[in-house]
């Protein structure tokens, strides 16, 4: 099976069983590098996929929290090549899908002719990249759909339902459906004009429907839960390694 269909999988299996698949963001080597491996296999025990964050410079899409885990695993000397290497080196197999999140960047940086076939030995299932327009993305799709991997495609509240068929059309793995116009962390009270946008999504969209930024509930989760396919958590759970509380036991109570 191809990596990207997993990632589809394993969100229907979750839906299928009642409730809604959680996707658990962390950023690499954040709150410290040496931990990177063990954390991200308590994060993967809890969660049903993982999305790691590849730490840029210039973070647009995220708030203030992943910008400061950016940083911090920056100055440790974290980076995509470090990531991958990690990932393809000797550690438990995760049964959680791997997604990174990475900016355009890093990732013309590392090389679109061999990232695919990097990406793929170190067991990860498909990539999220916010800063690449859907009308600049065939380069990086193909190549990554060339090793079965997914590119995972953004629709907004305010996205129009032609785009949003074009999108859903292009994306693989699932839809990232953001819950608001702006960056992440912010807390969503979910209005009702919220719940028929994803109402709209999921008419459309053949993939797995996902909602992300500022859920950070156990209620906005049980609120989305009949909406969507699955729910994005992120800044919350970063917090929650900041704080150095315990990750599964916080994924495990918004379940």
């Amino acid at each position: 099976m191809a990596a990207s269909n997993a990632i589809s999988e394993t969100i229907r299996n979750a839906k299928a069983a009642g409730r809604p698949a959680l996707v658990a963001y962390i950023t690499a080597g954040f709150p410290k590098r040496e931990t990177f491996l063990q954390q991200l296999a308590a994060v993967a025990d809890a969660a049903d996929v993982v999305e790691i964050g590849v730490p840029f410079t210039d973070p647009m899409a995220d708030g203030t929290t992943i910008q400061r885990s950016s940083r911090a695993a920056l100055a440790q000397g974290v980076s995509l090549r470090w990531i991958l290497s990690e990932l393809a080196g000797p550690r438990p197999r995760s049964r959680a899908p791997l997604l990174l999140m990475s900016y355009l960047n890093p990732l013309l940086a590392y090389g679109l002719e061999r990232l695919p076939e990097d990406a793929a030995r170190a067991d990860v299932a498909g990539f999220i990249v916010p800063d690449l327009p859907f009308e600049e993305c065939a380069e990086l799709r193909d190549a990554l759909a060339a090793r079965g991997l997914a590119l995972v495609q953004f629709v907004t509240p305010v996205t129009a339902t032609e785009r949003i068929q074009m999108l859903s059309a292009a994306s693989s793995g699932f839809i990232y459906a953001v819950t608001m116009t702006g960056t992440t962390g912010k807390n969503v009270a979910v209005p009702p004009e919220v719940l028929e946008y994803f109402a709209r999504v999921k008419r459309i969209s053949p993939l797995p429907v996902c909602a992300g930024f500022g859920i950070r509930s156990r209620e906005q989760i049980e609120r989305l839960a009949p909406h969507v396919d699955g729910v994005i958590v992120g800044s919350a759970l970063v917090e929650v390694l900041e704080r150095g509380d315990d990750a599964g036991e916080f994924l495990r109570g918004l379940r």
